[in-house]
């Protein structure tokens, strides 16, 4: 499946460090996918370092990563690891008959069983810790379990059953949290709203689309679904004139255009144009000028710096998928597609290098990369 056609050969220098030509094609080629597949699978299931999200109640809370979370320990921290195992389920969809289909299948086979999930169930819902990865990783768990709804073999259908409980407990979690949101997270970090929304509509799109009875709380769903497009309306729809006074010096999220990309999905092609000229109304100006600038990255061995390549990548995925609605002609179409083009440009090259960026950045390549409405 080819995205782009064009090559991005990148001069990176590094610290004084010598330099070194950097080749990565802007495309979801062979090549890529086993790229992106190898970095997932050697941290998936690394434990260590190790950055948990972890409240403990008594002493009896002082323990391991792994046996804390027997499915998700590793990746550095437990969202990065949930969405470790999305963008290795996607890629195992999408080119089954890669190098590494094998042992993403053994990875799976091994991680994805009953007892394993059932810990992390128990973890997720207790009621001491109803902020545990809200909403991001909440967002995340059940973008896995749509990736694994679209799989029809049988590994496929066995991990989407053994994460249905896990996908259940968020569920629950975000009918119980958005109608007490009065304000939407605008910040470009994990808080942020409009991420989240965009994540759990696109599991609600592939449980009404393909969920049927492998779903046991499919209506659940589709109740949480019409929930998030109302709140995301009570949110966004008013918004006018964005300024977007972004990047952020740690931000992996663009404000503005996650926003946009959320509203995209909420008001359909349609609607949203009218919406989106609102909210940006100077775009064919290329204003606000900083949407369409790449961030730069200063230090990639800094976690909070890093999160910049995220940010491009990002902010790629966005420009695509909102370009991709636009009116044939319309000069933000061509705009918007330039400036997704140049944001992979900018970061692609570094989805490894430093574990810093490498134990999460494939993850948002692959959001940017994969085919315009997939969700």
């Amino acid at each position: 499946m080819v995205l782009h056609s064009q090559a991005i050969a990148c001069v990176l220098s590094w610290f004084g460090a010598k330099v070194e030509l950097l080749m990565m094609p802007a495309t979801l080629d062979s090549a890529t996918v086993s790229h992106f597949a190898r970095l997932a699978l050697a941290h998936v299931t690394r434990e260590y370092p190790n950055k948990l999200d972890h409240v403990m109640l008594s002493a009896d809370d002082v323990r391991s990563p792994a046996v804390l979370h027997p499915v998700f320990y590793g990746s550095f921290d437990w969202h990065s690891c949930v969405h470790g195992y999305w963008l290795l389920a996607t890629l195992y969809r999408l080119c089954p008959d890669m190098v590494e289909s094998r042992e993403i299948e053994a990875v799976f086979e091994r991680q994805f069983v009953g007892s394993r999930m059932a810990v992390e169930v128990a973890y997720a819902s207790h009621m001491q810790r109803g902020g545990f990865e809200r909403p991001y990783g909440w967002a995340w768990v059940l973008m896995l379990a749509a990736e694994l709804l679209r799989h029809e073999n049988e590994l496929g259908r066995r991990c989407s059953a053994v994460l249905e409980p896990l996908a259940a407990v968020f569920v629950e979690r975000f009918l119980t949290y958005l109608p007490r949101a009065t304000y939407p997270v605008r910040v470009g970090t994990h808080f942020n709203t409009a991420f989240a929304v965009r994540l759990l509509l696109e599991y609600g799109n592939c449980v009404a689309r393909r969920g049927g009875g492998r779903v046991v709380h499919s209506e659940r769903v589709k109740r949480l679904d019409g929930l998030a497009r109302a709140t995301a309306s009570r949110w966004y729809m008013g918004d006018r004139d964005c300024q977007a006074w972004e990047p952020g010096g740690d931000d992996f999220l663009s404000s503005a255009l996650m926003e946009a990309e959320c509203m995209r999905v909420v008001l359909g092609p349609e609607r949203f144009e009218g919406w989106f000229s609102a909210f940006l109304p100077r775009l064919d100006k290329r204003e606000p000028l900083t949407l369409f600038v790449p961030a730069t990255v200063s230090d990639r061995s800094d976690g909070k710096i890093a999160h910049l390549d995220g940010l491009n990548l990002s902010r790629a995925w966005c420009w695509r998928s909102v370009a991709a609605v636009l009116p044939e002609g319309d000069v933000r179409k061509a705009l918007g597609s330039e400036a997704a083009r140049e944001h992979l440009k900018a970061s692609l090259p570094w989805v490894a290098g430093d574990y810093m960026g490498e134990h999460w950045l494939a993850s948002f390549a692959l959001l940017a990369l994969r085919e315009v409405g997939e969700g």
